[in-house]
């Protein structure tokens, strides 16, 4: 019986029926139908001529299937509650007919292009320039690829190193207490009003979590020009997306550069950092300038930040000198990290006497040379928070 005819013998009760019965076969057939589905197949019903099998059909199968593997199911329970429905063969095509309306669409059988035509390759419509800056080298840049980065180093400046703190917060977990929690009384003994009295949920405390302090220590030497504008670029990032985060540039001597770098303009910023850093692209002396960053700013720094020297490690000062003010800053750092861009050259040995001096005494050693360096780093500072100092 067809659904027109299902109208007119029982009207829309009978319809309603069998609908309901359609959509509860399906459901039994593993189909997500229920009442919402149930009601888009009456206003689908009610859109169409129900006296036709073949809109009736596609008309429910529209409203009742969302997914290819509901199509056998729908069939199926099609077939039990209205009777089969035979899917008629499309015409077929007059190629002939369509090579004349359609001249440029490309048909079976077409005749070969014509001699002289260019050659058409198909090249993929989705890609990134994100992939593409992700790997490059940062000396290979150029202006308009450092301006679409500065997006994606905001992103990964936002990322940092946290610390346990000793404040703590109210836990939201419900059941068993979370590691180190501590009991909240006040909370309990306010929420036992609600059953007279009797403290039937026990409220927490849990610690909370804030920044670590970051320092960052960048060459701006003549052997780093390549990758000290990328890198500031990045210090410029961190100042504005984190507190407590100390910059500094060093070649000679030993530039702070917090101030500097402070703003959102990113351009004015990087203007004055070159204004004041005045051995801009000249020679290197490592340790003379560690000695003065942990003599002068050894309070901004504090005990416990996490120091970022990023650095081809080429130096014309005094190894031993490079290896004591290094032992000296690991100890007071929670953590000593060296970015050297030179690192991603396959076959790499840190052969030179400054590399070779401060390498015993650096916790992570990566490169920096590239935006996927700079996520690495972003990943191993904002990695499980630690209760250290």
């Amino acid at each position: 019986m067809t659904l027109g005819a299902a109208v007119v013998a029982g009207g829309g009760v009978r319809v309603t029926a069998r609908l309901v019965a359609l959509v509860a076969s399906l459901r039994a057939g593993g189909v997500r139908a229920g009442v919402g589905e149930l009601v888009a197949a009456h206003r689908a019903l009610a859109a169409v001529d129900g006296a036709s099998r073949q809109e009736a059909y596609f008309a429910l199968r529209a409203a009742l299937c969302s997914r290819r593997e509901d199509l056998e199911s729908f069939d199926a329970a099609f077939a039990a509650w209205f009777g089969a429905y035979a899917h008629r063969p499309e015409p077929p095509v007059d190629l002939d007919a369509a090579r004349l309306v359609l001249p440029r669409v490309a048909v079976p059988g077409a005749s070969p292009p014509e001699p002289g035509a260019p050659d058409l390759v198909p090249v993929p419509a989705a890609w990134s320039d994100v992939e593409l800056l992700r790997e490059k080298d940062f000396a290979t840049y150029t202006d308009a690829e450092r301006l679409m980065a500065r997006r994606l180093m905001a992103r990964l400046a936002a990322r940092g190193p946290r610390r346990v703190s000793r404040r703590t917060r109210p836990s939201r977990r419900r059941g068993p207490h979370p590691p180190g929690a501590r009991h909240d009384l006040r909370r309990t003994l306010r929420d036992s009003l609600r059953y007279g009295g009797e403290p039937v949920e026990r409220r927490w405390r849990e610690p909370s979590l804030r920044q670590r302090p970051l320092v960052m220590v960048c060459d701006v030497s003549g052997s780093m020009e390549p990758y000290a504008r990328m890198l500031l670029q990045y210090m410029h990032a961190c100042v504005a997306a984190r507190r407590r985060v100390e910059a500094f540039a060093f070649g000679t001597r030993l530039t702070r550069l917090t101030r500097e770098l402070a703003g959102r303009d990113h351009d004015r910023a990087l203007g004055r950092a070159h204004g004041a850093a005045a051995d801009w692209s000249g020679g290197t002396r490592i340790g003379a300038c560690l000695s003065e960053l942990n003599r002068e700013h050894g309070r901004r720094i504090g005990r416990g930040a996490v120091v970022v020297v990023l650095s081809d490690g080429w130096d014309r000062g005094d190894p031993e000198q490079l290896a004591r003010e290094m032992e000296r800053l690991g100890r007071c750092a929670h953590r000593l990290v060296w970015l050297n861009p030179l690192k991603a050259s396959a076959g790499y040995e840190p052969l030179t006497r400054g590399m070779a001096a401060a390498l015993p005494h650096v916790d992570d050693f990566l490169a920096g040379n590239s935006l996927a360096s700079l996520e690495e780093l972003a990943e191993l500072l904002e990695g499980e928070p630690d209760k250290g100092r």
